[in-house]
């Protein structure tokens, strides 16, 4: 990943401001003693534009976390928490829209994304890869819900989560910017992914942008995409029972 496209996506020094922020301290200082750590740690973590997220988290644990990591949404929301044998967790926003969306209690189908080749078969026959209906309280509507793999979108997304989506019927209605299920060809092979889509230098493809620093971005040709699902929310696992 290129340095610039890294901190565009990645960038620490936000991040502590707007943990400062959301806090009400005016110094450095004041943050690293509320987290526990030294002043240097924290200087540190801003030079290397990294930084110990397990910890950092665990002392944010009433801060919207999509918004003090990517700095979209509110810093605080009142708490939505789903409670059923297939989830229980924590509800987050991970999609903020222009326009007010409608939000209300709804029963969300959870799907086995890992018995589908790919999220276009998944969508053509939902009744044969469903696992059960979750009810999720204040959510906007959305097409159904699979588990997470993989750490790409560490720490905002962890594997084991429950994310939501809705499907976009034309590729030209991508919204640059957020979160979204890509179910790809490449070499021969299925790929489904959860990514930031953002634009490419070439028209005809869409650049994947994970949050994890550890990921390189690629550039993805339209032709070869079967499916895409805009991220509605996720259920955190660290909730989860």
């Amino acid at each position: 990943m290129k340095k610039e496209e890294k901190e565009k996506l990645f960038n620490v020094g936000e991040i502590i401001r707007r943990a400062k922020s959301v806090q009400g301290f005016k110094t450095d200082t004041q943050l690293a003693n509320y987290l526990g750590i030294s002043r240097s740690t924290l200087c540190n973590w801003m030079a290397r534009n990294s930084l110990d997220f397990p910890l950092f988290l665990s002392k944010m644990d009433q801060v919207d976390f999509n918004w003090l990591l990517t700095g979209k949404g509110v810093a605080t929301q009142s708490r939505q928490y789903c409670d059923n044998p297939l989830a229980k967790g924590e509800i987050e926003m991970l999609h903020t829209p222009k326009s007010t969306e409608m939000t209300d209690d709804r029963m969300v189908t959870l799907y086995d994304i890992s018995a589908a080749a790919n999220l276009k078969t998944m969508l053509e026959d939902k009744p044969q890869y469903a696992l059960g209906k979750i009810l999720i309280p204040n959510v906007p509507a959305c097409d159904g819900a699979v588990y997470v793999s993989g750490d790409s979108m560490y720490p905002i997304l962890k594997s084991g989560d429950i994310i939501g989506f809705k499907s976009i019927n034309s590729f030209t209605d991508v919204i640059y910017g957020e979160m979204y299920l890509v179910s790809f060809n490449r070499g021969g092979d299925e790929y489904l992914t959860v990514k930031y889509v953002n634009r490419a230098e070439e028209s005809d493809c869409i650049k994947l942008v994970s949050y994890n620093p550890h990921h390189d971005p690629m550039d993805v040709p339209l032709s070869a995409i079967s499916a895409m699902a805009i991220v509605k929310f996720s259920i955190r696992k660290n909730l989860m029972m």
